[in-house]
C-alpha cells in the first residue's frame, strides 16, 4: 500500500485546528474508532504537567536510532547539522515536535533549554516516548510537552538522531509529517491529516451532545437510551436543550 498523501497536497480547513482544541481526546479516539483506526493512541506518554491545556498541531518528526560510541560522543553536539539542534530550529510555528525514541525512556530525548527554545519559536507542543531531562523546568513551560517520563541522562548516551520530516513510529503509533496530534490530560492521539477536516467538525457535534448527556445524568435520568440516544425522546430533548443554550 502506498504512503498518505503529502501534507502540502492536503489543505486543512481555516477552522479545523480551532474546532479540535474543543476536543478531547477520548472523543477524538470513538471518531477515529468509527472509521477503522484502532492504533492512533500514543502509548505510555502522559504531560509532564497535570496543569497541561489542550494541545493542537500539525505532527513534525525526528526519529532517533540507538547510539554508539563512534556516533555519539559528546562533542556531537558541536556539529552544526545535528538533526536534535536542527529540529528545534526549524520546526514550523504552530506544529508539534514529535519524536521516536523507540519507547525507551532510559535517557533524554530533549530537555528544557532546547524546549525553552522551541516555546520562544512558536512551537505548539513536544510528544516523545523517551525520556525528557530537566523535566521541571519542560513542565512548567505554557508549550504541553508530553513524554514517557523524566530521564537525566542525555540523549546521546542512548540516542542517536537521524531523520527529520518522514514518517515515524511514536509510541507505538505510525506518525506522518502533517498529521494532527491532540494532547490532553488522558494522552496523545494522532489523526491522519486527510481526516481531520471531517473529524474536527464531527468533534464540535459529539462534545455538544456529551455535554447534555452529563446534564442528564446529573439530574437523575438513566443511561438506557441516553446514551447511546437509542430513545427518540433523547433527541427530542437535545434539541431543545441545544435552543436553551444557544448551541
Amino acid at each position: 500500500m502506498p504512503n498518505p498523501a503529502p501534507a502540502d497536497t492536503i489543505t486543512l480547513s481555516a477552522d479545523t485546528i480551532q474546532r479540535l482544541r474543543g476536543a478531547s481526546t477520548a472523543t477524538i479516539a470513538t471518531l477515529l474508532y468509527k472509521r477503522g483506526y484502532h492504533n492512533a493512541y500514543v502509548q505510555g506518554v502522559a504531560p509532564l504537567s497535570p496543569d497541561t491545556p489542550t494541545m493542537v498541531g500539525t505532527a513534525y518528526t525526528l526519529r532517533y536510532i540507538p547510539a554508539r560510541p563512534d556516533t555519539d560522543p559528546i562533542e556531537a553536539f558541536r556539529e552544526p547539522d545535528h538533526p536534535q539542534r536542527v529540529a528545534i530550529e526549524d520546526c514550523p510555528e504552530g506544529a508539534v515536535l514529535v519524536m521516536d525514541c523507540r519507547g525507551d525512556a532510559s535517557a533524554a530525548s530533549a530537555g528544557s533549554i532546547l524546549l525553552t527554545r522551541l516555546q520562544v519559536r512558536g512551537g505548539a507542543g513536544v510528544v516523545t516516548d523517551g525520556g525528557i531531562r530537566d523535566a521541571a523546568g519542560a513542565a512548567a513551560l505554557t508549550m504541553p510537552v508530553f513524554a514517557a517520563k523524566p530521564s537525566a541522562p542525555t540523549n546521546l548516551t542512548k540516542h542517536h538522531a537521524v531523520d527529520i520530516g518522514l514518517p515515524i513510529a511514536c509510541g507505538d503509533v505510525a506518525v506522518y509529517p502533517g498529521d494532527i496530534v491532540l494532547g490532553d490530560s488522558d494522552g496523545v492521539m494522532i489523526i491522519p491529516r486527510h481526516l481531520a477536516d471531517e473529524i474536527a467538525l464531527e468533534s464540535v457535534e459529539m462534545e455538544l451532545f456529551e455535554r447534555f448527556v452529563l446534564q442528564e445524568v446529573l439530574a437523575g435520568v438513566s443511561i438506557g437510551g441516553l446514551y447511546p440516544p437509542t430513545d427518540p425522546e433523547t433527541s427530542k430533548r437535545f434539541a431543545d436543550w441545544r435552543a436553551r443554550n444557544g448551541d
